[in-house]
Order: structure tokens, then sequence, then C-alpha cells
């Protein structure tokens, strides 16, 4: 174990992290680049003061567990993952849970998709990237904590804004059904991750709907290929779904677009300029 080298390492990767990239507030009075180390701790599911003796060299070898809890909090890569485990003296095994972290390349493409709504979905149906017509036309996520970005969660637990189910889409209730059968996948391929663990009790204690799906053992559906969402400034807005899967990272991209000419598209385009504001907002 090399404890100044997983020392520096911990802390170059702290502070590169803003913390809306984590769902956290960024406050008036902080002066410390990046997440502070409690914040890290808090994700990593450790004690801050175990992890401050880790950047400060002073700390045990970490085990497993607690490095995936790292690895997770610090949104490493996978090369950094194995690196981290390197350093701490502990050889990498596979991946404990889904990948958060978006590609630079994923990134760049959401933002030259301006006609476009697309996001990002973890393979817990986390919304981990998205653009800003995609906030304009679902919420703006920026503004929610990592819990409230999980579309899996809403859709089963709400919250439904005058009774409508995942920002008034008219597939909600198939979509909810394929959520969970590719939950069950999901929770397969990482059946040591805490969050998947953890999201999946949470989902059958809180909602009879999904543990009714659960039971049923059935796996993946078929994908709507078009939707509509009800909006509640515009309207009822006509769009394509086209998913694109990113194997390596076990994510998937989201995009939706209006058919040209069409009052859908004509909405999008009011959108965009509208973006996240509300209209109907008192001053």
């Amino acid at each position: 174990m090399d404890r100044r080298e997983l020392a520096d390492f911990l802390r170059s990767r702290r502070e590169r992290i803003i913390p809306a990239d984590v769902g956290l507030p960024a406050g008036p009075r902080r002066r410390t680049p990046g997440l502070r180390r409690e914040e890290v701790a808090q994700l990593a599911f450790i004690s801050t003061e175990y992890y401050t003796r880790l950047e400060q060299a002073r700390g045990p070898r970490p085990s497993r567990e607690v490095l995936s809890g790292l690895a997770r909090a610090l949104r490493l890569s996978n090369a950094e993952r194995d690196h981290l485990h390197h350093l701490a003296g502990t050889p990498p095994g596979p991946q404990a849970g889904p990948s958060r972290e978006v590609r630079q390349s994923i990134l760049d493409l959401l933002r030259r998709l301006p006609q476009a709504a697309a996001v990002v979905l973890s393979a817990t149906y986390e919304v981990i990237a998205w653009n800003d017509l995609a906030a304009a036309l679902m919420e703006d996520f920026s503004a929610l904590s990592r819990r409230d970005r999980n579309l899996v969660r809403r859709a089963f637990l709400g919250p439904s804004p005058e009774g409508r189910r995942l920002y008034g889409v008219s597939d909600a209730d198939a979509f909810a059904r394929s959520a969970a059968q590719e939950l069950r996948a999901t929770a397969a391929r990482y059946p040591g991750d805490p969050e998947v663990t953890e999201l999946v009790a949470e989902l059958l204690a809180g909602s009879p709907e999904f543990a009714e799906l659960w039971a049923s053992h059935d796996i993946r559906a078929e994908p709507t290929l078009c939707k509509i969402f009800e909006h509640p400034l515009v309207g009822p807005i006509a769009v394509n779904c086209d998913v694109l899967d990113i194997a390596d990272r076990d994510q998937r991209v989201v995009i939706y677009t209006a058919t040209p000419g069409s009052p859908a598209e004509q909405a999008l385009q009011l959108l965009s300029v509208i973006g996240t504001q509300r209209m109907d907002a008192t001053p």
C-alpha cells in the first residue's frame, strides 16, 4: 500500500468534482475546491475521520467495500478505479456497481443536439447527464438530488404533480413495467452493489405495483418508439424516442426528437427558448 500516493490521488479526485455533479448544493461559504472531505465520506458510506486519515496518509489499508464506495463517490473511471485499488495494495476485482462516469464525447454529443432532448441513464435509471432541452421538457435535473433524478424511483414512488405520472408521458405505465424488468437484470449484474440493493428494497416496500412486476421475473419489454409528453406550459408534445446503448459503461443515451414541420417541433423550439423558467410563477 502506497499511503502517500493514495492520499494524493484521493485529494486530486475530490477536488475535481463540483457539488452539482453529485447532487449537492454549492453553498455560499464553500472555500475548498471540489467536494469537502465529509461529503466524500458521506457518499462513500464511511466516517469522515476515516476518510481524513486516508487523505493524510495515516489510514489503514481500505477494504474492497471501502474502495468501491470511494470509486463510486469520486466518480472514477474504470482505469482510475483500478489505479485506486493498486495504490491501496488490493488488486481490483470485477466492477462492483453501475458506472456513473459519462464519457466526454457523450457529453459533447448532448450539447450538439440543440433541437433534441437527450439524457444519459445509468443502469439503475438515474439521469446522470442531460442537455438544456431535456431539462425544459422533463425537469431541471440540476436542481434535484441524485435520489430524485432516478426515473424508476419516480415512476413508482412519485411525485406525480397534478396526477401526471413521470412528467405526464403517454407510456408511463409501459415505462414502469419495462424499468422494473430491466432493473431485475441490473441487480443480477451487480449483486454486491449496495445502491442497487437499497433501490430494489425501497421499491418493493413502497410500491405494490413494483412488487408484483418484480415477482413476475420478466426481464425485458419491447421499447416504445413514440410517446407524448403532457407539458404543463406548452401542452402535448409527440416525440420519437431513440435509445443508444453505451455498452462499455452499461449506460444508454435516450434522445427525443419531433417530426420536422410538426406542431411538436414548434413546441420543442418554444421550450428551447423558455428553458426551465416557470412562466406561470408569480413575481
